[in-house]
């Protein structure tokens, strides 16, 4: 059993890649849990004065009341985990990507004179899906097949041929720095849309979008989640283990 001294002393993301219903612990508290999944207990509770102990608590809580719904990502295949971001989360920013430009276009047309802040809220999506575009081709062409080609190695005892970028964490390091760079935006989207709440002369498109941008941004919390502080530390683990 860990002390509490211990414990503050954990990174979020290990909390969240141990259970990843501890998330909506951080996320209540304004803590980034993907992003920022580095940072200490007691570092983040430091910055936002808030008492770890409250924090641990609640952590405590969710810990305890186990369910069958959790799913245990940490214990699967690299592999597949690659593959299951790859199939889920990546078809699903691609799916959601073209509605919801749609959508915001429309809604900067009707009610972008009310409401201005729609203008910059599109902006910001339309960057977003731009680089989303780039950054899941460069996984799924250059990093999720490396990490593949790994496993396999691994399991038939053989060996890898050193990669044209180096070593497997140059193009993590350039991968880590593009989810900042999403996080943020979706930060500053929150912030824009007062946390996806519609305003009181919103019609029905308009709560539809902001019910959308806000499943967006979850389920890309979760995809950087699972790549930042389960798929890359493991592959670099990996790695490793072929010097």
């Amino acid at each position: 059993m860990e002390t509490i001294q211990e414990e503050s002393q954990k990174q979020i993301g290990e909390f969240v890649a141990g259970d990843f219903r501890t998330a909506a612990v951080f996320s209540n508290y304004g803590i980034d849990f993907c992003c920022k999944g580095h940072r200490t207990v007691e570092e983040v509770c430091e910055k936002k004065g808030i008492d770890p102990n409250d924090l641990l608590e609640k952590l405590h809580a969710v810990l305890n009341s186990k369910t069958d719904q959790t799913i245990d990502y940490k214990s699967w295949p690299l592999d597949l985990l690659a593959e299951y971001i790859e199939k889920k989360h990546h078809r699903y920013v691609e799916e959601k990507i073209p509605v919801l430009r749609q959508f915001l276009d429309k809604l900067c047309k009707v009610h972008g004179e009310r409401h201005p802040e729609l203008f910059k809220v599109n902006e910001l999506f339309s960057a977003s899906a731009g680089e989303l575009a780039s950054h899941m081709k460069k996984e799924e062409l250059i990093l999720f097949p490396f990490v593949k080609r790994m496993v396999k190695a691994r399991l038939e005892e053989g060996s890898i041929q050193s990669p044209q970028f180096g070593t497997v964490e140059n193009p993590i390091a350039m991968m880590m720095h593009e989810h900042d760079t999403e996080g943020e935006r979706f930060r500053h989207i929150a912030e824009l849309t007062n946390n996806y709440t519609p305003p009181a002369d919103a019609c029905n498109t308009y709560k539809v979008t902001f019910a959308m941008l806000d499943e967006f941004e979850k389920d890309l919390h979760l995809h950087i989640h699972l790549e930042n502080n389960i798929l890359f530390p493991e592959a670099i683990k990996l790695e490793k283990q072929f010097s």
